[in-house]
């Protein structure tokens, strides 16, 4: 019997699971083609000294699947409905929110009918980042990761090492002095604040005071050159300024202007203008970073700092399409609204 199932009894991956992999792996690969038969249930269980549960929680995911099917009396062979030729990627996101979203509809959009794609959330945690990358990684073409750890960077670097070089696409962050990676769709995040920041100093010139809410949450990791930027920026500007990890305690003060990383301090300072009757763009200057669609309508605008993320999908996807590997240093845009 052809070695469609082997098995690592040191891996992380539960053997069930590491039977799935393989077996599509042969099927991406050409061993298997649609219509062949594989060994049945007894044959693995007997040949890779496997519990017959256990090959058969893995058949019966294959089929869920639609990755095989049984006939009666037979056996079990290769789907002749299954996308074989098409891309398989694996996308590994840091979190869900509204504009990961934008990013991922994105790619979905751009590849369209050409792939198909499995989405995680590591949620900023390593292990189980290395989980999703420890022995699966021969199903897919491409693996898509947004490395937003909070980690030492050669921890990080250390983990994307196992994914291999052809096969990686970094999303949204560079990584210094790593060259792991086929291609890489990333924001300046120290530089790309201050230029925005540049493009606004017009408007900002009737404020006093300048404040950074940026936060610092044990669950959660915000890029610590973004504080940088915004520090470097007032400092050659000459402005008046504090960096805060909340909201200021009490009332908030005519005249202050805020950048604001979190959607729910947005949503909190509002609450403070409001309640002191303050009005956002003549009393107090508000500006939220990341564009969604529901900051074009709060407020009658919300202004914002932001990358284009959907420039940063379809950049993303058509490297894989074209075949055509870069960095790449995404648009960074300050949209003026109602707050400024």
């Amino acid at each position: 019997m052809k070695d469609y199932s082997n098995i690592n009894e040191g891996s992380k991956i539960p053997k069930y699971r590491q039977i799935i992999n393989n077996i599509i792996a042969e099927i991406h690969k050409g061993n298997l083609k649609k219509g062949q038969k594989i060994p049945s249930i007894n044959e693995t269980s007997f040949e890779y000294y496997l519990s017959r549960d256990t090959v058969e929680k893995a058949y019966n995911e294959l089929r869920r699947r639609g990755i095989i099917i049984s006939v009666r009396g037979k056996g079990f062979y290769v789907n002749d409905t299954v996308g074989i030729d098409k891309l398989k990627i694996l996308l590994i996101f840091n979190k869900i929110s509204a504009y990961k979203k934008i990013i991922y509809n994105n790619i979905v959009k751009t590849l369209g009918e050409n792939a198909v794609i499995d989405l995680k959330i590591h949620n900023y945690d390593a292990v189980t980042f290395e989980n999703f990358i420890d022995g699966g990684l021969d199903y897919y073409n491409y693996v898509m990761v947004m490395p937003h750890f909070d980690e030492s960077e050669e921890r990080i670097q250390n983990l994307l090492k196992k994914i291999p070089k052809e096969k990686l696409i970094l999303l949204d962050k560079k990584i210094e002095n790593f060259d792991g990676a086929n291609g890489c769709v990333y924001q300046d995040f120290q530089n790309d604040i201050y230029d925005a920041l540049g493009k606004a100093m017009d408007l900002l010139k009737k404020y006093e005071h300048f404040y950074l809410i940026f936060p610092e949450e044990e669950n959660e990791y915000y890029c610590e050159e973004i504080s940088w930027g915004f520090r470097n920026f007032c400092l050659h500007k000459k402005l008046n300024f504090k960096i805060l990890h909340d909201l200021p305690e009490g009332e908030i003060s005519k005249g202050d202007v805020f950048v604001l990383i979190r959607e729910t301090d947005l949503v909190g300072l509002i609450k403070k203008a409001r309640d002191q009757k303050l009005i956002p763009g003549k009393d107090l200057g508000l500006i939220s970073y990341n564009e969604t669609p529901m900051k074009e309508v709060l407020c009658d605008g919300i202004s914002v700092i932001t990358t284009d993320f959907e420039k940063m999908g379809k950049a993303a996807a058509k490297m894989i399409l074209n075949k055509e590997f870069s960095t790449i240093r995404n648009e960074f845009l300050f949209i003026q609204r109602n707050t400024l």
